[in-house]
């Protein structure tokens, strides 16, 4: 099979080009080639040849000039060059034999058909030649196309050598699944599935990935989270017992207890639905991060009423105060990212609470002012977190939230109070007043606040000053 027709980009060409002057083979390989099959736009392109990777990107880095960055990594025997808004990474065609009292590969020079056997999956085993020769020619040695088209996700050798050279890749055969699930297209295969003999081999070999760094694991689940239907890849790090590992926080929200016969619903499988539904409304990543740790509280507040049944009261509060803890054992960002997650998991319930209380003015004007510009995310995820089996419940609170939506957009001063601040500025009631800086200053802010939100007065400072006035005794 010839795939020239699919190699539109000059820099195959180019690339090619420099390889023959050298006289060396160099093939494109990996995701560009598998994607080329799934008809899935891909700039980040892998090569292999046989011989220097690094030599070879040299030699193309300099052809491209001064607008070509290239990086090298002379322990992996790798290099990257970057030009325009392109990645090339190239690497030098490697095999790997086994000592008898060892499980740890040796690594050499080898060819084409070595390196491919060190690769992840057979759908990734894959390569185009780019010589002028044979540009264009597939290589396929394990039969990608055929797993492809039965949307098979297996090892090309054997699956425990090759989770034990790179026990990310565990991880990253459920990222495939979950980011080639596609439940709305037409086209077959509209999902992937995890061959059951290396599905075995990634729960025998789970414990491996205590060796992986929080860095590769989080980039491989902000893939997972970014995928139509998140839910596919932690249901599978659920089976294969890979959670404990790559996101121990959530293991407490499994199961259900039971106690006088009353039981509370799986809050795991639960937050994975909710996460789902927040995809289906938005891209945004950490707005399904947000939903993914929504109810992150659920197992330290669950408490059993006789009368109420199971409670889990201030499960939102206690959740939005874990989410830093959470963030630092995970590795994820400390910063703007980490509290917009906290706040809306914090504000979680608010809506529900609101609408339900008739959507009193002020209960709307509170809400606007603490959820800020995050008014609409928060309310994704409110109506997202809407997963019960009782049609009458769904439907009382959906025409909750649309009354809510509605008086929102009828409120005063709406747009005003997303980016609430207080007109009264506390150095101008220090000077003014009179007043040393102290707990007062903050006291006589919060009674315009109040005042404001209450609809008392308008957001606006004078009336805000007469009012702060009439009232500071």
């Amino acid at each position: 099979m010839n795939l020239k027709n699919d190699l539109t980009n000059p820099i195959f060409k180019t690339i090619g080009e420099i390889a023959d002057s050298m006289g060396r083979e160099v093939y494109v390989v990996g995701g560009f080639v598998r994607d080329i099959f799934l008809r899935r736009p891909s700039k980040d392109f892998d090569f292999v040849t046989v011989g220097s990777g690094i030599e070879l990107a040299q030699a193309i880095a300099a052809h491209l000039g001064p607008k070509a960055h290239i990086s090298v990594f002379p322990n992996y025997g790798t290099a990257q060059v970057k030009f325009r808004d392109l990645e090339l990474e190239f690497v030098g065609a490697r095999r790997e034999s086994y000592s008898r009292n060892s499980r740890n590969p040796i690594v050499e020079d080898g060819s084409l058909e070595d390196d491919m056997k060190r690769r992840d999956f057979t759908i990734n085993a894959m390569a185009v030649c780019l010589n002028n020769e044979r540009f264009g020619e597939l290589v396929d040695p394990f039969n990608g196309i055929a797993d492809l088209h039965s949307g098979v996700i297996k090892t090309p050798l054997d699956p425990d050598i090759t989770f034990s050279d790179d026990p990310l890749r565990m991880l990253r055969a459920i990222r495939f699944a979950t980011q080639l699930y596609r439940p709305d297209s037409n086209e077959k295969p509209n999902s992937f599935r995890i061959l059951p003999d290396t599905f075995e081999a990634i729960r025998r070999n789970a414990g491996r990935m205590e060796i992986i760094t929080r860095e590769r694991i989080n980039e491989e689940l902000s893939k997972i989270m970014k995928s139509q239907c998140p839910s596919v890849g932690w249901r599978l790090l659920d089976m294969t017992g890979l959670l404990p590992y790559i996101f121990p926080a959530l293991v407490p929200l499994k199961g259900v207890e039971m106690k006088e016969g009353r039981g509370h619903k799986d809050n795991f499988y639960h937050t994975i639905k909710v996460v789902d539904n927040v995809a289906a409304r938005s891209d945004k990543e950490w707005l399904r991060w947000a939903a993914l740790l929504h109810d992150i509280a659920k197992p330290a507040t669950k408490k059993y009423d006789k009368k109420l049944g199971w409670t889990f009261h201030n499960h939102n509060f206690i959740g939005a105060k874990m989410i830093p803890r959470v963030f630092r054992e995970m590795k994820l960002p400390l910063n703007e990212k980490m509290k917009y997650v906290a706040k809306l998991v914090g504000l979680h319930m608010r809506p529900q609470s609101v609408g339900e209380q008739g959507v009193s003015d002020s209960a709307v004007r509170r809400l606007i002012t603490e959820a800020g510009n995050d008014i609409d995310d928060l309310m994704i995820l409110a109506e997202s977190d809407i997963t019960s089996k009782q049609p009458e419940k769904v439907r009382r609170q959906l025409e909750g939230f649309k009354k809510l939506r509605e008086r929102m957009q009828e409120i005063h001063d709406a747009d005003e109070l997303r980016n609430w601040k207080n007109p009264i500025d506390g150095h101008e009631i220090m000077e003014r007043l009179s007043i040393p800086p102290g707990p007062e200053i903050s006291r006589l802010k919060s009674i315009v606040k109040e005042a404001i939100i209450e609809g008392e007065i308008p957001y606006d400072h004078d009336a805000a000053w007469n009012y702060l006035i009439s009232h500071k005794d």
